[in-house]
This record gives C-alpha cells, sequence and structure tokens, in this order.
C-alpha cells in the first residue's frame, strides 16, 4: 500500500495553520505532506521555505512541493532561485523530499471527499496518494480512512526515495548481495556518489561492490539493462568524467582497497581498483618501493592503470602500465579471468592502454621499484614572452636526465606577462644533484616562487586531498583536449600562445615523456605512442569553442590520450589508437564483449559501420599510401 497523505494550498490557508496541518498529519500517522500553490498569480508564500519550516516542526513525514507548470514557471521571477532552493531543501532534507524523476508522477490528487474505496483504488498506482485539505478535521478524516485501507508489503525504501527512481531500472531486482550498498538517487548518499572530480552526474543507480563475486553479480545486473549508460567507476577522479551519466548505471569498486605484498625479493604487490595512489605510495613507502602513478594522489588505482598513467616516475619507471605484471577482471558474460604474459596474454595486451572497453578490473599486481628519498619542487617563473618560455622549458624537459621529471601548467597571459607554474620530481636524495637538475628551468623567466625540498614520494603525493565521504561535486561537463607532441617546436610554441592568448582555454599542461616510455615496443601494449616528447593537455569553459581552437593545432600532434580526452567525436578513437592497433582491439572486443555492454568510455565498437570509418578517415587525411 502506498502512503496516504495531505496536499495544502498555501494560497488559501494561513501559513501557521499550514504548519499545524503538517505536524496533525505526522502525529495521525500519514506519510506525505504535498505544500501547493493553486492560483500562482496571486501572492502567497514560498513553498520551499514553508517546507524547510515544516522539516523543521516534524521528524519523519515525506514532503513533497508541487511544481509549477512550463507555462508558470515562465512567468515566475528568478527560477535559477527556485532550483536553488530546492536544491538547498535536499541538502537538508534530502531523504524527505519527493521527486519527480523521469517525468513519473511523484503522487496522485485525490478529491477532498474521496471515500474509502477510491482512496483504495487510487493506491493501487505506483505513487502515493494525496487528499486536500482544510483543516484538522480534513486532517483526521484522512488519518481515520488511511486506517480502514487494506495493508499490503512494505515498499522497502520510503517514499521519497521511490519518488526519484529512474525510468528503465529495475530497482525491486537489485541482487540481494548489492542491496544494502546501492545508492538510489533519493538515498541520503546519493549527493556523494553522483559526480565526478570535474563532471556532474545524475545516474539512476549506483552499485558499490566490495567482493568479485558482488561485481560479477553488479555486471549480470547491467546486462539485464543493455540500454541504459554504463560507467564504471575506481576514484571518480577521470578528467573525461565518463565514470558518471544521466539516468544510467555506475558500478563503483571503490570499496576494493586492498594493497597486499606479494613478494618482498620481486617487489610484486597486488592492489584493488578502488585503492587511490596515496594509499599505495603510504604502503609501498616503508620498504623503500614506490609506483609512478600520474599527479595526484587522489586519483583510483583502476582507471589510471588501465588507460596509462603518466607522472613523475615515468621516465625513470615507464607508465604505470608498464610496471603491471597481471590484472584480474570480470569480464561482460560474468567470467572472471586472470591476465598477464603467460594467461590470456591478448586481454593483457589490450587492457594496457584500453581497459575501459574489455572488462572490470578487480585487482592489479605490479612489480614495484626501489625509490628512496627524492627532491621534490614547485617553481613558479614569470616571462614576457610565453612563445619562448615553451620553447626553454620543451627544450630543458627533454634534456633532463631520466631521473628528472618537470611537469608545467600555465594559463592565459596577463599583459605583458605569463606565468609558468612547474612542478616535478628529481629522483636524487644529493641536494647539489637536485640543484643542478632544477637550474635549467628555473632560468627560463624571472624565478617568483621556488619550493625545492628533500621528502619522499608518499609525501609528495599526501599533500594532494583524496576524495572524502562527501565524495566528489563536479558540477556541468569538463571540457578537456588532448595530444601527444612529438618535439617542442618553435611552431607549436608560438600556436600554443596564440590560443592562451585568444582565452579559449583557461588551462594548458605539458607533460614530459621519452625515457623509460619509449623503452617499451609500440607493439607491447595497448597505448602505442612511446616515442612522443611531451603529453599535452588543454582545458576550457565552452566544448565547441575549444575543439574549434584545438583542432586548429592538429597537424602539431601524434595521437591523443583518453584520460584526458572529452571530445566524442569519432575521429579520437582514431587518434588514440593507430589502425592496426584499433583492428586488434575491436577483434579482440568481438571476443570478449561482441554485445558491446562497456562502451561508455571512448566506445571501441566490436561491429562497427564501416562507411563511418571511411568517413572519419577522410576527415583525418588518411590514405592508404
Amino acid at each position: 500500500m502506498n502512503e496516504l497523505g495531505i496536499a495544502i494550498d498555501l494560497g488559501s490557508i494561513p501559513l501557521e495553520r499550514a504548519v499545524s496541518l503538517a505536524s496533525r498529519a505526522e502525529a495521525a500517522g500519514l506519510g506525505l505532506v504535498v505544500l501547493e500553490v493553486g492560483d500562482r498569480s496571486q501572492v502567497s508564500p514560498d513553498p520551499w521555505t514553508v517546507a524547510v519550516w515544516v522539516a523543521a516542526r516534524t521528524e519523519r513525514i515525506a514532503l513533497g512541493v508541487a511544481r509549477a507548470s512550463e507555462e508558470e514557471a515562465a512567468t515566475l521571477p528568478a527560477p535559477s532561485a527556485m532550483a536553488k532552493a530546492e536544491e538547498s531543501f535536499g541538502l537538508l532534507n534530502g531523504t524527505r523530499l519527493l521527486g519527480d524523476a523521469g517525468g513519473t508522477p511523484a503522487w496522485i490528487s485525490a478529491d477532498r471527499d474521496a471515500d474509502a474505496t477510491e482512496l483504495e483504488r487510487l493506491a493501487r498506482g505506483a505513487a502515493p496518494v494525496v487528499v486536500p485539505v482544510q483543516d484538522v478535521a480534513d486532517v483526521d478524516r484522512v488519518a481515520v480512512v488511511a486506517a480502514q485501507l487494506t495493508p499490503s508489503e512494505p515498499a522497502g525504501r520510503p517514499a521519497a526515495v521511490r519518488s526519484r527512481r529512474r525510468p528503465g531500472i529495475d530497482y525491486d531486482g537489485v541482487p540481494d548481495s548489492l542491496r544494502e550498498t546501492a545508492v538510489e538517487p533519493g538515498d541520503p548518499g546519493y549527493r556523494a556518489v553522483r559526480s565526478t572530480y570535474l563532471r556532474g552526474g545524475a545516474p539512476g543507480l549506483v552499485l558499490r561492490p566490495r567482493t568479485v563475486a558482488e561485481v560479477a553479480d553488479s555486471i549480470a545486473f547491467a546486462r539485464r539493462h543493455p540500454d541504459l549508460p554504463l560507467g564504471l567507476r575506481s576514484g571518480g577522479h577521470g578528467i573525461s568524467g565518463r565514470s558518471t551519466n544521466d539516468g544510467g548505471l555506475v558500478i563503483d569498486v571503490g570499496a576494493m582497497t586492498s594493497i597486499e605484498v606479494l613478494d618482498v625479493e620481486r617487489r610484486l604487490v597486488r592492489i584493488g581498483p578502488g585503492a587511490t595512489w596515496t594509499r599505495v605510495a603510504a604502503a609501498l613507502g616503508p620498504y623503500g618501493w614506490a609506483l609512478g602513478s600520474g599527479d595526484a594522489g587522489g586519483v583510483g588505482v583502476g582507471g589510471l592503470a588501465t588507460a596509462g598513467g603518466i607522472g613523475y616516475l615515468s621516465r625513470e619507471q615507464g607508465l604505470t602500465i608498464d610496471r603491471l605484471r597481471a590484472v584480474d577482471l570480470v569480464l561482460a558474460d560474468g567470467t572472471r579471468v586472470r591476465a598477464s604474459r603467460e594467461e590470456n596474454a591478448d586481454l593483457f595486451w589490450a587492457v594496457r592502454g584500453a581497459g575501459a572497453n574489455f572488462g572490470a578490473a578487480t585487482a592489479f599486481e605490479f612489480e614495484a621499484a626501489e625509490v628512496g628519498r627524492i627532491g621534490w619542487a614547485q617553481l613558479a617563473v614569470v616571462t614576457a614572452d610565453l612563445a619562448d618560455g615553451l620553447r626553454r622549458f620543451g627544450e630543458a624537459a627533454s634534456a633532463a636526465p631520466r631521473d628528472t621529471t618537470v611537469f608545467l601548467v600555465t594559463g592565459q597571459p596577463r599583459p605583458g606577462q605569463a606565468v609558468l607554474q612547474m612542478y616535478g620530481i628529481v629522483d636524487s636524495d644529493d641536494p647539489d644533484v637536485i640543484v643542478e637538475r632544477l637550474t635549467p628551468f628555473a632560468e627560463i623567466g624571472m624565478l617568483a616562487q621556488q619550493n625545492v625540498v628533500l621528502t619522499t614520494y608518499p609525501a609528495v603525493l599526501g599533500q594532494f586531498p583524496e576524495v572524502g565521504a562527501e565524495g566528489h561535486h563536479g558540477v556541468g561537463e569538463p571540457v578537456s583536449r588532448s595530444g601527444f607532441l612529438p618535439a617542442m617546436t618553435p611552431g607549436f610554441a608560438r600556436d600554443v600562445a596564440g590560443l592562451l592568448h585568444s582565452g579559449e582555454v583557461f588551462y594548458f599542461q605539458l607533460r614530459p615523456m621519452g625515457g623509460a616510455i619509449a623503452d617499451v615496443p609500440a607493439e607491447e601494449t595497448a597505448f602505442a605512442y612511446r616515442t612522443p616528447a611531451f603529453q599535452v593537455t588543454a582545458m576550457g569553459a565552452d566544448q565547441h569553442l575549444t575543439d574549434a581552437a584545438w583542432d586548429e593545432l592538429a597537424d602539431h600532434f601524434e595521437g591523443t590520450y583518453l584520460s584526458f580526452e572529452t571530445d566524442r567525436r569519432a575521429a579520437r578513437l582514431h587518434d588514440a589508437f593507430p589502425p592496426t592497433v584499433l583492428d586488434r582491439l575491436r577483434r579482440l572486443k568481438r571476443r570478449f564483449d561482441p554485445d558491446n555492454l562497456f562502451r561508455d568510455n571512448f566506445n571501441i565498437d566490436p561491429f562497427p559501420d564501416r562507411a563511418q570509418d571511411a568517413l572519419v578517415g577522410a576527415q583525418r587525411g588518411d590514405s592508404d599510401d
């Protein structure tokens, strides 16, 4: 039996009486109070303000606020203020607020004089039933009728939660193993899991498996919903933002955080996909070991370890995937497999660079490297010639020994000057060596800030915040473009300076590559771009404008890094994987995921439209020559 409640018209009932009626309804055991404004042309209290008042005067009763129709909303002032009011109420009392997810009515309105028979008929529907009231006698009459209704099986989650369910999801069919930790849009913990680091999201259901068996159950549930978006999430830090969606499913393995040393002599460690690199560094530090892992400690292991991993130690150790020795996966059909050079070697090849398309990783085995005390540097220089500063950075970074990796970040220059921020590691505990390695970077411009310390790799990653219990709170859609740069040329430096002066991008980063990255043969992993000198990232505020400006630089690049890429045009997949690599990936996709379940993170379609591929190739200027 759905909850029975009351509806209060704030345009015809004094405010104090409205609040009293709501309190009376809760005391009488009713389940819902809906606040309405019957005639929005008349002055009446703001329903969201009244809702907050009612919530403060009651404890459990669900609350609903009747939203204005599209025609009415067009006549109301400050619609953004109304949206903010709803958001604020949701933060304060989200578990008691009925929503209207997916356009499904959150409640059914009955006539004021409806009898028990009529109310029971209405209650057979999918939503609670409310009866308009004017006074205490009306509330008591509804309570008497509610007591006469035929009870039914308990509905599980409260009406406020059920009202926010998205269409197309079998919420009642969530496996028992996942039910306790699953998060729906109306649940208290939803705000902490809906978004990622940079992207706002509104998934219809977040499944949070804790074991391999529960990951398999999650994938089986996803297979029953083939038309819904499906995101895989470890830490939710990915710049591409694909681990959330709107109305779909998310499988969040963030609870699988184990870190275990398997073999001290071989420095072999086993790590869960939900562990963060800060925690990994802290666990390996006492052994004098480290794993290169990007540049932010709060990143989850799972996403980075299946995409590439370009970090502070990459020029010395190789990419993160180059330290990977085995991975455990649950495939699209629920099969649990282990992939390594000896077992399922083809799958192991694919996972290292295109893993998001082939399954959900449940554990990784890495061979760590010995790393002791290191030099950690944060520098800022000012230059009047941005192009010259970029060129000189390129020269310094490319000439540096493998033990030195320094990243550069800059943005739109101020009139007459540009600020280049640099940060990186020198893998040495000798202060003289550290100073020698960093001097070429400090001389790029006028040194405005410096912080160089002798420390440890865990301390470096530990200074970056991890996501806490409140989760990520990204909003909107991130706009990020990426490319691999074969060499820093004067022409590229000049073009980037023009891009930054235009204001079309607000963030620009250069990550040096080379060194140990290039030692690995290109055919060894699905990550095929081993020889570029730099990985380049730019972020803007508008996808169309950023894409247009970035496309002007296309001739400078050789491939792209999908972890930092938000452009969903089909050509990006061809940029990320050379033709022979993409062909092999598609053959493997047909073998391991023929129904293309794992498709949301830059889809490698197992059965692509050849005409579309030909069109993409023509747009890129490909030929058979």
